[in-house]
C-alpha cells in the first residue's frame, strides 16, 4: 500500500530537486527502493546530451517509458510507396496494417486526397451592450485585428498562410452577454497552435483597447470581458480522405475459398452499416481507425491527443455518434472511405527535436504537412479495414491472440527453447491465456520425465 503521508512530504518542494534527487524520492515508496531507483535509472538514455533533450520535452522527468518502433513496409498512397512507422504496444496493430497494404498493392493501393487545411480559434468574451452595435462595431474591429497582428503573421505569411478570416459569433442565447471572435487560419507545414495561441490573444488586447479607445460608448460598452483565448482542437475544416476501390470480383475468397468475393463485400458493407447505427460498435471501430492513426502521428511528433479529440467530434456531428468510414458498392466496386479531420506539421514542435521522430519524417520522404495527413488517415483506413476483414471471415480473436503470443509466453517465463517450441504448436491451436500454460506445463513435464 502506497504511504500517503510520504507522497505529502516529498510533493512539497518537489519541481524544486535535481533529477537524480525525484528519482531517489520517488524510488523511495517502493518497497525495495534500491532495485526500484537503479531499475527507473536504467531506462536513462546513455548519451546524457540527448537524454537532456528527453527530459526537458516535459516536467519532473525521471527517467523514460519505451513503446515498441515498428514499420509497416510498401504501403501504396497514390502510386507512391511508403514505409510507414508505428509506435505502438499492440502487435495486432502493426501486423493488420501490414496485411491491408499488401492485400491493396495489387488492386491499386490507397488514395487520398485534403479537402481543406483551414484550422480554428476563439477568443470568447463578455459584452453587455446592445447586440447591434456590437455588429456595427465589428468590421472595423475586424480591420484592427488583422492590421494589429502584423508582427505575428508576417512570416507566416511570407509561406502563404496567416490569418484567413475573423468572423463575430453570438452565443447569447447561451449566456447573456456571451460571444465569440471565431478565426480560420493556414499554417502550412506546421501544426499551428502556437501561432494560433499567439494570435488569439492578441485578438483580446486588441478586442479590449478598441472598445476602451472609444468616446462614442458609454462606460459600461467599454467594458469587456474576454473570458479566455485559445485554438479548437476541433478542426472539421482540416480535413483528409483516403479510400480503396476495386470491382468486387477482384476482392478474390477468403478462408481458403469458403467466402466469395461477393459474400465478403456484402459482410463487410454490413459491418460498417452496423458502425454507423449502433453507436457501441461505432466506438470500437472509430478506435481501431486511430490505432493506426495513432501510431503514426505519436512517431512522427505529433499530438495523438488533439487528433482523436477532433476525429470523435467529427463523429457525433450528426448529433449522433457515429462511424467515420463509409461503403459504396454501386456499379459492382468496392469503395471504402474514411474521412477524417486532423491537423499535423513536419515543422516545429517534437518533429524537430525528437530524433526519432526527425528518422520517422525522413522515412516517410520528408512530406509536407498536407502528404503527412495523408499517410496518417491511410494508416487508420488499413488498420480498420484489416480488423474488419477478420471480423467478417475468421473472426478477431485467431489473428489477435496470435500476436499476442510471445507476450503470454513472457508473462509465465518460457525459455527461448519454450518459445520455440509453443510458437510451432500454435501455428495449428487456438492461443488463449490457459492453452499456452496448459501447453507449457506439458511441456515442462515432458521434458523433466524424458530429460
Amino acid at each position: 500500500m502506497t504511504d500517503t503521508n510520504a507522497i505529502s512530504r516529498i510533493a512539497n518542494g518537489f519541481s524544486k530537486l535535481s533529477k537524480a534527487e525525484k528519482l531517489k524520492a520517488t524510488a523511495s515508496l517502493f518497497p525495495n527502493a534500491t532495485e526500484a531507483e537503479a531499475e527507473l535509472n536504467s531506462f536513462n538514455h546513455s548519451d546524457a546530451a540527448l537524454q537532456k533533450v528527453f527530459d526537458e520535452f516535459s516536467e519532473n522527468t525521471i527517467t523514460n517509458y519505451y513503446f515498441p518502433y515498428g514499420v509497416v513496409p510498401n504501403v501504396i498512397i497514390n502510386g507512391k510507396s511508403y514505409m510507414m512507422p508505428m509506435v505502438i504496444e499492440e502487435s495486432s496493430v502493426v501486423a493488420a496494417a501490414s496485411k491491408s497494404a499488401k492485400f491493396w498493392s495489387t488492386r491499386g493501393g490507397f488514395h487520398a486526397e485534403i479537402v481543406d487545411t483551414r484550422k480554428l480559434g476563439q477568443v470568447h468574451f463578455i459584452w453587455n451592450g446592445e447586440k447591434q452595435k456590437l455588429e456595427q462595431l465589428f468590421p472595423e474591429l475586424k480591420k484592427d485585428l488583422f492590421e494589429q497582428t502584423q508582427h505575428i503573421t508576417a512570416n507566416m505569411q511570407k509561406r502563404g498562410g496567416g490569418i484567413l478570416d475573423v468572423e463575430l459569433v453570438d452565443m447569447t442565447a447561451h449566456e447573456p452577454g456571451y460571444y465569440q471572435l471565431k478565426a480560420s487560419f493556414e499554417t502550412c507545414d506546421s501544426m499551428g497552435a502556437n501561432f494560433i495561441n499567439s494570435c488569439l490573444e492578441e485578438f483580446a488586447t486588441i478586442l479590449r483597447n478598441f472598445f476602451e479607445d472609444r468616446n462614442d460608448l458609454t462606460e459600461s460598452e467599454k467594458n469587456v470581458d474576454v473570458i479566455m483565448s485559445i485554438l479548437s482542437n476541433y478542426t472539421p475544416d482540416c480535413l483528409v480522405r483516403v479510400w480503396v476501390e476495386c470491382p468486387v470480383e477482384e476482392l478474390g475468397s477468403f478462408e481458403d475459398g469458403k467466402i466469395g468475393a461477393e459474400e465478403f463485400a456484402r459482410k463487410f458493407a454490413m459491418a460498417v452499416k452496423v458502425a454507423t447505427v449502433d453507436t457501441y460498435r461505432a466506438t470500437t471501430h472509430n478506435k481501431g481507425i486511430y490505432n493506426g492513426i495513432d501510431s503514426l502521428v505519436l512517431a512522427t511528433g505529433n499530438d495523438f491527443r488533439a487528433v482523436e479529440a477532433a476525429g470523435h467530434t467529427y463523429a457525433s456531428r450528426s448529433g449522433k455518434y457515429s462511424s467515420l468510414t463509409y461503403i459504396d458498392l454501386s456499379n459492382n466496386t468496392f469503395k471504402y472511405v474514411l474521412e477524417v479531420p486532423m491537423a499535423l506539421g513536419v515543422v516545429g514542435g517534437l518533429t524537430a527535436l525528437h530524433p526519432m521522430a526527425r528518422r520517422s519524417i525522413q522515412m516517410l520522404g520528408n512530406p509536407d504537412a498536407r502528404e503527412l495527413m495523408m499517410i496518417a488517415a491511410t494508416a487508420g483506413l488499413a488498420n480498420n479495414f484489416g480488423a474488419l476483414h477478420s471480423l467478417t471471415t475468421s473472426g478477431i480473436q485467431k489473428g489477435h491472440m496470435k500476436m499476442h503470443l510471445l507476450n503470454i509466453l513472457n508473462h509465465f517465463e518460457a525459455t527461448e527453447a519454450e518459445k520455440a517450441e509453443a510458437v510451432e504448436y500454435f501455428k495449428h491451436n487456438k492461443v488463449s491465456f490457459n492453452s499456452v500454460r496448459s501447453f507449457l506445463i506439458a511441456y515442462r513435464e515432458n521434458i523433466l520425465n524424458h530429460g
